[in-house]
């Protein structure tokens, strides 16, 4: 068969995937509102990042001035907002029951007279845990606050053992200065939110192309899907059909990517350019990977089920909530073989931290490594599960 033959056919499947892509609910479902609303809907979940002066309660047993000293530097931090004194544990518990507080501080009897004798008195911490952004916050300000108290302490200490070290000791004898890189603000959404896009594009394009292949197996009558949308070659078949849905997703990915993190002002510290050129091996793979999910979808509801029982695993493998270096080696493995895994990685390190597409070299060559791999398992599910179901169904 001639070159031009071969681009003939490839438009002819292109031109009839396309029409019957628009016309099926659940596919576009996955290639536009999965794209353009999972993004805006998590992002708003975790926004704003930061809580700032959420209630809280103090139980104070040592009513004495170094103990509302550190009360009033509780309650000038950001995070958190005293609304009173709480008689003991109990009333301060029904306080949280009824959501008028979300922390207790509980400073124990003796605390100033430990203080004074140079040793160690804690103040106990209770979080109410219905938001880890609350509990967060109360740590941050706790450590904050013991830092500076600590602080203060030692440096009355030094003075009144050496009053002229007074010139020499002031303030904080060691400051801290946190700078989180790649995470200005130090919030949530920033933190797990870019990784998620990454999952959220990886899941439309297998969950799309798995049901384009559950569809193409039920009735003409229900989905107007037909065996004759093949051309004579599998593989000009599998690229005609990516170029279709590349054409679908091109907008969701740039906003996506691109504007949704504008949107929501996460870090955006890499080039737009070299950020699409890292991801494109990663769509190739994905489309792959979804063109091997074809094998074991049989009907076009299979995805939904699929859908939910591998989301949870796609995350964990990503290494966000569940670092690379402490999976087991099987885990390790399962998460080598994903895109989404390593198009995570990159993609934190471009948009996060400014890494430029030679720093991030190694998820790249293993993403066009994937790529590779799945379009040959995919061509494999297409040229011998799927193309002789769908003959055989033509057949019938």
């Amino acid at each position: 068969m001639k070159f031009k033959d071969h681009i003939r056919n490839m438009f002819a499947v292109y031109c009839r995937e396309f029409k019957m892509v628009t016309h099926d609910v659940g596919i576009i479902l996955f290639f536009m509102f999965l794209p353009l609303a999972y993004p805006i809907i998590y992002s708003l979940i975790y926004n704003p990042e930061l809580v700032k002066d959420v209630s809280m309660v103090v139980v104070d047993h040592d009513r004495t001035a170094l103990s509302r000293e550190l009360v009033r530097k509780m309650d000038a931090c950001d995070q958190a907002h005293v609304i009173g004194y709480a008689t003991d544990l109990g009333d301060a518990r029904r306080a949280i029951d009824s959501h008028k507080a979300y922390a207790i501080l509980e400073i124990p009897e003796g605390f100033a007279r430990k203080v004074g004798r140079n040793e160690a008195s804690n103040a106990v911490m209770y979080c109410e845990m219905s938001l880890l952004l609350r509990y967060r916050g109360f740590l941050v300000a706790s450590t904050n606050v013991m830092q500076e108290f600590s602080s203060e302490l030692m440096t009355e200490n030094i003075d009144r053992i050496a009053p002229l070290a007074e010139t020499i000791a002031t303030g904080d004898l060691l400051p801290v200065h946190n700078v989180s890189m790649g995470n200005i603000r130090n919030g949530f959404d920033s933190f797990i939110m870019p990784g998620v896009l990454i999952l959220i594009l990886q899941q439309c394009i297998v969950l799309a192309v798995g049901m384009a292949g559950g569809a193409q197996r039920e009735s003409m009558r229900l989905t107007g899907y037909c065996s004759d949308n093949l051309a004579p070659s599998v593989f000009l078949t599998m690229v005609a059909q990516m170029l279709c849905y590349l054409t679908i997703l091109v907008i969701p990915i740039i906003f996506m990517l691109h504007y949704v993190p504008l949107i929501f002002r996460f870090p955006m510290a890499g080039d737009a350019l070299e950020i699409f050129a890292f991801i494109l091996p990663m769509i190739f793979a994905s489309f792959g990977l979804g063109f091997a999910f074809q094998s074991v979808v049989t009907e076009r509801e299979t995805v939904f089920v699929l859908w939910v029982a591998t989301s949870l695993v796609f995350l964990l493998l990503s290494g966000l909530i569940w670092p690379m270096y402490d999976m087991l080696p099987v885990w390790r493995w399962l998460a080598g073989i994903c895109p989404s895994t390593w198009g995570v990685e990159g993609f934190v390190k471009m948009n996060a931290n400014g890494a430029s597409l030679s720093q991030v070299s190694g998820p790249y060559l293993n993403l066009w490594i994937l790529a590779v791999v799945w379009w040959v398992l995919g061509y494999c599910s297409r040229r011998w599960v799927v193309r002789p179901a769908l003959m055989k169904l033509s057949s019938r």
